[in-house]
């Protein structure tokens, strides 16, 4: 079976490395969708990871393991770089939606990995905020633990949801 390539967002790509609820979700989706991720995503996870150990939720040696699945997941999956134009879309798109700077990255990354024609295409992700972006940029979100709202086909006086700021 050929797998669909599917943008993943680091809080998707988390519990690929570090067991959470979501775990079993997210395998799940890596037998039908190969990872496309935003050149910082690792760092995003390994922030996470670092948190998890801090908090006692792992230990040293979980941490480890975490690592190493991590750094197998990046020997396979499609990278997207920190070129220009994903910092130009960042941009726009903090000033579209309520997202930090690091998702907008996230976001951007996406839609310079599509050509900017996101038509549907899978985007996995368990921030609400940034998850409701996706999904009013035109992408598939999939989601454990987060429905993100659908936008309006049109606010009030015609506008469409991309065009608002």
């Amino acid at each position: 079976m050929r797998k669909t390539d599917a943008f993943w967002d680091a809080s998707a790509l988390v519990p690929l490395c570090a067991s959470q609820s979501a775990s079993a979700f997210v395998r799940a989706a890596l037998k039908s969708r190969s990872i496309v991720a935003w050149w910082a995503a690792p760092v995003e996870i390994t922030g996470a990871l670092c948190r998890f150990l801090r908090d006692g939720q792992i230990n040293q040696r979980q941490f480890q393991r975490s690592r190493q699945r991590l750094e197998s997941l990046r020997a396979s999956w499609v990278e997207i770089p920190p070129v220009e134009r994903v910092r130009e879309l960042a941009d726009v798109l903090l000033q579209r939606h309520p997202l930090r700077a690091a998702d907008a990255f996230q976001l951007a990354a996406a839609l310079v990995w599509c050509d900017e024609r996101p038509a549907k295409r899978p985007f996995l992700c368990f921030d609400r905020r940034l998850a409701e972006a996706a999904v009013r940029e035109g992408f598939e979100v999939e989601a454990f633990g987060v429905t993100p709202r659908r936008p309006p086909a049109a606010l009030p006086g015609g506008i469409s949801p991309r065009a608002r700021c």
